[in-house]
Parts: structure tokens; C-alpha cells; sequence
């Protein structure tokens, strides 16, 4: 499975009787037969089973491993990259080697490093370290192979992989950490490690920290239950991890072969890849290594292990942890700005939507912080020519519940007046039309905040900030935008576990504002957002792919159908709307004010993302 930037990787953990070799080939040769991945990691010494001890020494037992080699390579019927565990003889020693095998040829042979000796470990008594070994051909079955440290390259379709072996995950510097830095985007371990209490964690800990420090995947195989049980017991902790995330994980002491599966996405890992300096800086360090390269062929269809997840922003996961870190965020934030420029009151426009829903919670919580009066917050709704009942009760029920400072002004006469000023003609509905209003509410904001010696506290959201669904110098602008890194899908988590929390009394409110169609509410009662923008699940969807993986538009197109199972025309149609206006409303994000970064994505011009506003994208 490889196709459009994704490839399918998977660990196997096979049946296998310790030191039956014929055995063992024939139902890895088995398992080869249904693989539905490009590149399939077996154990360490998956051939002969790592618990064979000094029968290693046997010349029956190698005999028997070179037969299989070539066993193998007859009978393989996997169209990918399997890796095989096996004792090698060279330079008349042993060596813990993998072996790398493309359909019916051998591409390269790995040998394993770092050799534990202690505890329960004993590999110096059979093997020889492969860093003293200075050969970068061995000879197997009448052909030389590449051996040694190989960084394998497929470079048409953006793979390049390196390999280690159990041990060499856990040395100060890896292996694959070096050649990570050489272009590594994926690391392979093939690995025997036993068993007892605590250990899953750490090596689970340690999988995810490989993966993170080198930017891209770690797929992880281990030993299952039938290696020997003299001294040690195996589960299968088979771990697949991407940039420091958990992918799959299997732990369930399998007696039968398991093979488990997670989808690596290429273009997210080169991505990030390209953001890391800590990659770009690091300083060298030397292994002597070689270059293989090869060509997957690419998959007519592939089929995801997952469904995407079709509100990446909003946890999935310790909910309410990730809820109190976000409120925290936000809350002191704005407790720090207030204490900075000593402020006591704060303007707030309230329209009974979500945005200045979440805003005004925020600064209620940060009131409380710093022991303020809660009068000090003037919370400020301004019904317009097509403001709803629904949206002006639940305005008034929220601020009124809170005990702020309530001021209702009807922004009507004002903007027809100004209609007046500009000579334009009210009935004409259009963009001047809806702006006005938008401008007359944050001139009254701002001019209250002169008032009562406060700050305006803005309210608009990263989605917004993205498809430029704000009004230049209108709702875009206040003094501290609390909002900004928080995109509408998270803002509505971000209100009902307030709901929940901190403000059960309001729940009945906050639910029936979640539940509000999203609408500006400048032309018609009847306005929603999403008519003419689009879902905002879809358009954040985008937002997340473009900022976390670096999706073009074609595999933006290709993945909406995937994860929202779209036509291919609605899918293009989402794509095209989202850049045409996120490319040309940058200008609305260059003129931001301040306001805290939430999420590890941003779209403010003085940190994360820095664009200039007459950049030409697309047609």
C-alpha cells in the first residue's frame, strides 16, 4: 500500500519454534502471502528465534539459515520491503543481522551495533558488534550484498529508511538518530526485548522519543510469546509511533502470528522535517554508511488502517485535562496583559454567538484570578438590522447570569446615518452593507474602552483568521485578540466543558448558543456562515492538514474524500474556496493584535506564520 505521499508499514510477530529454522521460514514465507504493507518489520532473529543460546555456535543451525535465505527469497510473495532477523557468519565470527529483502532480492544487510551483556543478556558470547566490522560487501548463497550502516532510498516516492536493531534503539546516540540527519525519514527495529514489569512504558517511551527526535516514523517489531521461556518471557510489544505521536500499539501476548498495521503519511513527516532546525543545526556526527537504492511500486487504491479524524483540533483523549490546559492558556493570557497595563475594566462586544461566547468566559475566569470585580467586565450587545431574538436573549441571559456591567446599544440609527454620510442606499445589501455595521460596533467598542479606561477585548478565531471571515478594521481589530489561536471546532469543546465545569449554572444558555446556527447576522435573521464559507469541520480539517503536514492541493483533495467522503468536485470545490481566500486575506492577519498561541499552530504574522499579503498562488 503506497500511494499519494501515504504508505502502509506494518510489525509481524510471527509463530515461530525456537531453533526450527525450516519451520520458521515457511510461515514467515505464509504471512508473506496476505501482507497488505510496503515495508513489514519482522523480530530480531526472526529466522531462528532469539532465545536459541550457544546453539547459535552450531554449524547445523547456520546451515539451516542459509537455506532459508534463499528459501525465502523464492517463495516471497510480499510486492514490498521485508525486513528478516537472522545470524550471519563474517570474518569467520557471528553476526545479529537483518536482513532487507525487495520482493526476490536481498538489498542490503544491516548488522546490529550495540550488544547488551547483562542481566538476563549474553549477546557478546555469540556475536560480534557490526561496529568493528569495516566490510561493506558480505557474500551470502554466490552474491555480494551491501552491508554495514545503509540509509535505503526510494527516492520517487520520498522513502528513505534506515535500520536498527532492539539494543541500538536504547544507546545515547543512535544509529538511526545519526542518519536521521543524513535524510532518514523512517527508522526500522527489528528487536527481541523481553518482558518484565515496568519495561513496556519505558520502551514505549523510548520509541515515541526516537521518533520524535528524528522527525518521522519508528516502526518497532518484537519477539512474541513462543521464544523460550527458560529464563525470559516475550509479549509482542509491537509500537509504530510518527514524529513523538503513538500510531498502534499491540502488547497482548499473542500465541498465534500477528501482524499489525498503521499508516505512515510521508508528506507530513518531510513537512515537518523542513520546519526543524534542531535537524537542520544538529551537529555531525560521523558513521560511515552506504546508499541503496530502490523503487516501490504504487498502490491503484489504498485502503487507511483509520478513518481520519475529521476534527483534529478538538482531544480525543484526556478530555478534561486538555479542557483545563486550554482554559489556562487562554485565562492567563489575558491575566497577564490586564496586570501588565493595569487594567480594571474590560469592553467586550456580546452578540450571543460562539466566538464572544468563549471570550467572555475567559475574561470572567481571568477576572477571577486577579480578584476583580466582576463589574469591571462591561459586556456590551449591540442588535443590528438583522440581529435574531435567540442571539439578543442569549447575549443578555449570559452577561446578565455573570453579573457583569450590562450595555445594550442598538447600533440602527448609527448606521443608517452613516449610510446617509457615505451616501449609500440601505436597501442595497451588500458588503458595504454588511461592514458598516461591523466597523459601527467596534468604533462604539473602542470608544468605550476610552471611556472606562479599559482595553477591548477582541473575540474573532483562527478559522475565521484563515478564510479572512472578519471585517478589516472591523470585528479583525481590538487590543488583545484572546481568540486567535483557537479555531470554531475547538471553540465549541471549548464551551461546553465550561458548560460542564466551571459555569453549570449557564449550561442551559451555553447549550442553546453551541447549538445556534454560526451566523454574522449583517443581512438576514436567517444568515448562516456555512452556506457560504462552508462547514467549518471541512474548512478546519483543511486549516490542520495545510499547517501540520504541508498538504498540497491535490492530496488535500484526495484526502477530503477520504475523510469526508465527498465527490471529487465538492472535494475541489472546498480546496479552491480555502486558498483562494486564505492567500488573499493575509493582509487581515498581518495588521493582528496580540493574542496568545494555543494550539502548536498559529497564523500570527510576528511568530508561526510570516506572509507577504500580495504573495500569487493558483490561478
Amino acid at each position: 500500500m503506497l500511494k499519494n505521499g501515504f504508505i502502509k508499514v506494518a510489525c509481524v510477530t510471527p509463530n515461530l519454534e525456537v531453533g526450527n529454522v525450516s519451520y520458521n521460514v515457511k510461515e514467515i514465507v505464509k504471512l508473506t502471502h496476505d501482507l497488505k504493507s510496503s515495508i513489514s518489520v519482522f523480530p530480531e532473529l526472526s529466522l531462528t528465534g532469539y532465545t536459541c543460546g550457544d546453539l547459535f555456535y552450531q554449524d547445523d543451525l547456520i546451515k539451516d539459515v542459509y537455506e532459508a535465505i534463499d528459501y525465502f527469497m523464492l517463495h516471497n510473495e510480499a510486492n514490498g520491503i521485508v525486513l528478516l532477523g537472522a545470524p550471519l557468519v563474517i570474518e569467520g565470527s557471528l553476526v545479529n543481522a537483518a536482513i532487507v529483502f525487495h520482493k526476490h532480492h536481498i538489498l542490503g544487510v544491516v548488522p546490529k551495533r550495540t550488544l547488551p551483556n547483562n542481566h538476563e543478556f549474553y549477546e557478546k558470547r555469540w556475536f560480534k558488534s557490526g561496529s568493528s566490522i569495516t566490510k561493506k560487501e558480505i557474500y551470502i548463497n554466490g552474491n555480494f550484498y551491501p552491508f554495514g550502516p545503509i540509509l535505503f532510498h526510494d527516492y520517487a516516492h520520498n522513502i528513505h529508511f534506515t535500520v536498527e536493531i532492539c539494543e541500538d534503539m536504547w544507546a545515547s546516540i543512535t544509529p538511526g538518530n545519526i542518519l536521521a540527519l543524513k535524510g532518514a525519514n523512517m527508522v526500522l527495529n527489528l528487536s527481541a526485548s523481553n518482558e518484565v514489569l515496568g519495561k513496556a512504558k519505558i520502551r514505549r517511551n523510548t520509541v515515541l522519543e526516537n521518533s520524535r527526535k528524528n522527525t518521522g516514523a519508528y516502526i518497532y517489531a518484537s519477539a512474541g510469546v513462543n521464544e523460550s521461556t527458560s529464563d525470559t518471557v516475550f509479549s509482542g510489544h509491537n509500537i509504530i509511533a510518527l514524529n513523538g505521536n503513538l500510531l498502534v500499539e499491540t502488547e497482548d501476548f499473542a500465541t498465534d502470528s500477528e501482524v499489525v498495521y498503521a499508516d505512515i503519511d510521508l508528506g507530513m513527516v518531510e513537512f515537518e522535517r523542513r520546519n526543524q532546525t534542531n535537524l537542520h543545526d544538529a551537529s555531525p556526527v560521523n558513521l560511515d554508511y552506504s546508499d541503496v537504492n530502490f523503487v516501490l511500486n504504487e498502490s491503484e487504491n489504498y485502503v487507511f488502517e483509520k478513518p481520519f479524524d475529521q476534527t483534529p483540533f478538538i482531544p480525543k483523549c484526556d478530555e478534561l485535562a486538555s479542557f483545563m490546559k486550554i482554559a489556562s492558556l487562554q485565562e492567563y493570557a489575558l491575566f497577564k496583559r490586564l496586570k501588565h497595563t493595569n487594567t480594571k475594566n474590560l469592553v467586550i462586544g456580546v452578540s450571543g454567538g460562539l466566538d464572544s461566547t468563549l471570550a467572555l468566559l475567559v475574561a470572567v475566569e481571568a477576572f477571577k484570578h486577579l480578584n476583580l470585580d466582576l463589574k469591571g467586565i462591561i459586556a456590551v450587545t449591540m442588535p443590528g438590522l438583522a440581529t435574531s431574538s435567540r442571539t439578543k436573549n442569549n447575549a443578555m441571559e449570559l452577561m446578565e447570569k455573570l453579573g457583569l456591567t450590562v450595555l445594550v446599544k442598538p447600533i440602527n440609527e448609527a448606521v443608517l446615518q452613516h449610510f446617509k454620510d457615505i451616501e449609500h442606499d440601505p436597501n442595497v445589501v451588500d458588503i458595504t452593507y454588511e461592514n458598516a455595521q461591523a466597523r459601527i460596533r467596534t468604533l462604539i467598542l473602542m470608544d468605550l474602552a476610552n471611556k472606562y479606561n479599559g482595553l477591548v477585548l477582541g473575540t474573532g478565531d483562527l478559522s475565521e483568521l484563515a478564510l479572512g471571515w472578519c471585517t478589516y478594521n472591523g470585528d479583525q481589530m481590538s487590543m488583545y485578540g484572546i481568540n486567535a489561536g483557537i479555531p470554531k471546532t475547538l471553540i465549541r469543546f471549548m464551551i461546553d466543558y465550561y458548560a460542564k465545569t466551571k459555569f453549570k449554572h449557564l449550561s442551559d444558555t451555553l447549550n442553546d448558543i453551541i447549538a445556534t446556527p454560526i451566523s454574522p447576522e449583517l443581512s438576514s435573521t436567517s444568515q448562516k456562515t456555512e452556506d457560504s464559507i462552508g462547514k467549518y469541520e471541512i474548512n478546519d480539517f483543511i486549516l490542520y492538514r495545510y499547517l501540520n503536514c504541508g498538504d498540497n492541493q491535490e492530496r488535500l483533495i484526495y484526502i477530503l474524500k477520504e475523510a469526508f467522503k465527498l465527490t471529487n468536485d465538492n472535494a475541489t470545490k472546498y480546496v479552491n474556496n480555502f486558498f483562494k481566500r486564505f492567500y488573499s486575506q493575509q493582509f487581515k492577519r498581518q495588521a493582528l493584535p496580540d493574542g496568545p498561541k494555543i494550539l502548536n499552530v498559529s497564523l500570527a504574522p510576528r511568530s508561526d506564520y510570516r506572509m507577504p499579503s500580495d504573495i500569487k498562488r493558483g490561478n
